[in-house]
């Protein structure tokens, strides 16, 4: 069972640098066609069994761009919704940093919290759809703490997913995830990224 994690597309927000987490900030015309041009590459690459996606606007919209050209439906799960990021969110994090150096945020959702909701969230989109190949539409901040969880890795160790980046787990048949690629870089099995 394999599943690509894809980060959606870009905001106003991301183009200024503002913390997004659980703000429902729409898709800008660039995230449209950001979106538009990777579901014409996925559906080169062959079938897939369903889009999933986060219920903030941004993912889903994402989604629905991707899944309409997949001849799909999107399918909304709550456990992929971004971090919260609490009273930092709005600010730059610039802004963020400043007010909060040690980068804890008041109200802000946990790295552990995030890591094992998604996980559990990925779990279950797995024996919903087992065997499949399974696009997720997600955010930056989950799809790391996701990755540094499943890889053993410090989440600082884990690269920034740009807008629509697209980072690959599959799921043995044990049960076991596994890092296949981060933002389109495959991932060596020693946890390390694999040489260009």
């Amino acid at each position: 069972m394999r599943i690509a994690l894809i980060r959606h597309g870009q905001t106003d927000w991301n183009l200024t640098g503002r913390m997004q987490g659980r703000t429902d900030v729409p898709l800008n015309e660039t995230g449209r066609e950001q979106a538009r041009r990777l579901a014409e590459q996925l559906a080169r690459e062959g079938r897939w069994d369903a889009v999933v996606t986060s219920p903030l606007q941004r993912a889903l919209e994402t989604a629905e761009i991707l899944a309409d050209l997949l001849s799909l439906a999107a399918i909304v799960c709550d456990d992929l919704v971004e971090r919260s990021f609490g009273d930092a969110e709005g600010l730059s994090h610039s802004d963020a940093l400043e007010q909060w150096p040690s980068r804890i945020y008041p109200s802000m959702e946990g790295h552990v919290e995030v890591a094992e909701r998604g996980v559990t969230a990925l779990d279950r989109i797995a024996d919903r759809f087992p065997g499949g190949r399974v696009i997720a539409v997600t955010h930056g901040s989950f799809i790391r703490h996701v990755l540094a969880d499943i890889s053993a890795l410090p989440s600082d160790e884990m690269p920034r997913a740009e807008n629509i980046a697209i980072s690959e787990i599959e799921r043995d048949e044990s049960g076991r995830w596994r890092v296949e690629s981060i933002s389109g870089r495959a991932f060596a099995s020693d946890g390390e990224p694999a040489p260009e």
